[in-house]
């Protein structure tokens, strides 16, 4: 049995967590259509993972703009809050927690989900990166991102509007809280890095004003959730979709510096998930602990015992799974119980119906929390 840190409780800034081992974000595109509405369905998927000690839900689009796959689901209009409350509600009743990923794609979009015109960005620079796009046969294929338009610096206010609406409808669909997705190269992140930004404006060229659009949106959201309940999504070590910044560990240093002052209610950072990708630093670590004094949540290709250390280490407060998450909706009591996990299916894991999304078996019974469990 694993020592009992990762299945101890957890209090931040909001809530209380009855172990820490977080439910990823993953894009898994079931939203109905038209209309990207959450379903009954995904209600079902989230409601079994609940003893988690937090999910942390899809990315979810704050506007049509905001789109850059296929099915993904929106919280910008009264169908999709009451799809949403559905799934809030079925997490509460099996005694989980639940906060909504605020998403906007930039760049990261093509022009099927703007009525033809090119998607948005900070500079009209291409991401040199694909998208998933469902096509007139309902067949879902990878589709090259176009150069994008650069925005006016009167729209990014609009964009900031949009957030904070995102922000109240999560809150009235029943959210524990909302998270700010600032990473892997979406429209935050591409503010974030010179290889991204050349704006000459407010919102580029010196790290102040990189940062200006997430001051801005974190600003408003918090506005709307409070800061205790707003969580932010960073990923430094990223260099796919051109983003490879040099100056990009400062900046994000500087960000979770002013975070930390405005009482931000955890930090999440998305490391690196591919084979061979490069370990993230002690030193950064270290760093950014320094900066945030609130919990930290790490992703990123973690297992029980590179879990149990990062803990240990104190470099983190809790660990988000997101693939063993997928075959595995015990998966907390798997691990606490060492029981082997299952592999998921790649063939289901964008778009269909309950096959390969909610149909993988339990192995231990459905208990809403793990906690506590090898103390």
């Amino acid at each position: 049995m694993l020592a009992p840190a990762l299945f101890s409780p957890l209090r931040h800034r909001g809530l209380t967590l009855p172990n820490r081992i977080v439910m990823a974000p993953m894009t898994r595109s079931r939203a109905a259509q038209p209309g990207d509405i959450p379903t009954a369905l995904m209600a079902e998927y989230y409601a079994q993972r609940a003893g988690a000690g937090l999910i942390i839900s899809e990315a979810s689009q704050i506007s049509r703009q905001g789109q850059g796959y296929s099915h993904t689901p929106g919280i910008y209009n009264t169908a999709q809050i009451n799809g949403w409350r559905k799934v809030t509600e079925a997490v509460h009743a099996a005694g989980g927690r639940m906060v909504l990923q605020l998403w906007h794609v930039g760049r990261m979009s093509h022009p099927v989900f703007h009525d033809g015109a090119l998607p948005v960005a900070p500079s009209a620079l291409a991401p040199d990166a694909q998208v998933w796009v469902v096509g007139s046969d309902g067949i879902g294929r990878m589709v090259d991102c176009p150069t994008p338009r650069a925005l006016e610096t009167a729209e990014i206010a609009d964009i900031v509007e949009d957030y904070r609406r995102a922000a109240g409808n999560a809150m009235a669909a029943g959210f524990d809280g909302v998270e700010i997705h600032a990473a892997n190269g979406y429209l935050i992140d591409q503010f974030l890095r010179t290889t991204s930004n050349h704006r000459r404006d407010a919102y580029g060229g010196s790290t102040d004003n990189r940062l200006r659009f997430l001051d801005d949106v974190v600003q408003a959201v918090t506005d709307e959730a409070g800061a205790a309940r707003t969580g932010v999504r960073l990923a430094p070590f990223i260099t796919a979709r051109g983003m490879a910044c040099p100056e990009i560990i400062d900046t994000i240093l500087a960000a979770a510096a002013r975070l930390d002052a405005l009482g931000v209610g955890y930090l999440h950072l998305s490391e690196a998930d591919w084979d061979d990708a490069p370990q993230i630093p002690d030193d950064f670590r270290h760093a950014l602990r320094a900066r945030f004094d609130s919990t930290l949540i790490v992703a990123g290709r973690y297992d029980a015992d590179r879990a149990q250390a990062v803990l240990a280490s104190g470099l983190a407060d809790a660990v988000a799974f997101g693939r063993p998450f997928i075959a595995n909706p015990d998966l907390p009591a798997r691990l606490a119980h060492g029981t082997a996990l299952a592999d998921f299916d790649p063939g289901t894991l964008f778009g269909g119906d309950a096959r390969g999304y909610a149909d993988y078996p339990r192995q231990h019974p459905a208990t809403a929390n793990v906690a506590g469990a090898c103390a």
